[in-house]
């Protein structure tokens, strides 16, 4: 399976309303429920305003349109990454899985990832 690094550094934020998003920015994930209003985006790119924010993290994605009948895809990476000792914050699209690790642990992760298996571009 590839993975494939991206070069942006990211904020993992809450903010009080989706007026405080910036929705022409290139990269960023919301999730909204009843209790929150959560946003994943750039760091330069996160609202002046927020609710809490919690600077430092970079990402991967999985490469290619993953089947929703593919089981466990999350679940290996997330076990490799934490036999590792390296949290995670994960978020899928439509396509595909985004695995988010702090920036310390950035490097270690891909290391862990490719003595695995998995191709790291």
């Amino acid at each position: 399976m590839k993975l494939e690094r991206l070069p942006h550094a990211l904020t993992v934020c809450k903010v009080a309303s989706v007026t405080d998003i910036d929705f022409d920015s290139s990269f960023f994930f919301v999730g909204k429920t009843d209790e929150e209003i959560s946003l994943v985006c750039m760091t330069d790119r996160t609202p002046a305003t927020t609710v809490d924010r919690e600077d430092g993290w970079r990402a991967f994605r999985i490469v290619g349109t993953l089947d929703f009948s593919l089981i466990g895809v999350l679940s290996k990476i997330s076990g490799v990454l934490a036999d590792a000792g390296i949290g995670i914050f994960a978020v899928s699209t439509y396509n595909t899985d985004y695995i988010l690790t702090k920036d310390a642990d950035f490097e270690r992760a891909m290391e862990a990832l490719t003595a695995a298996g998995y191709n790291v571009v």
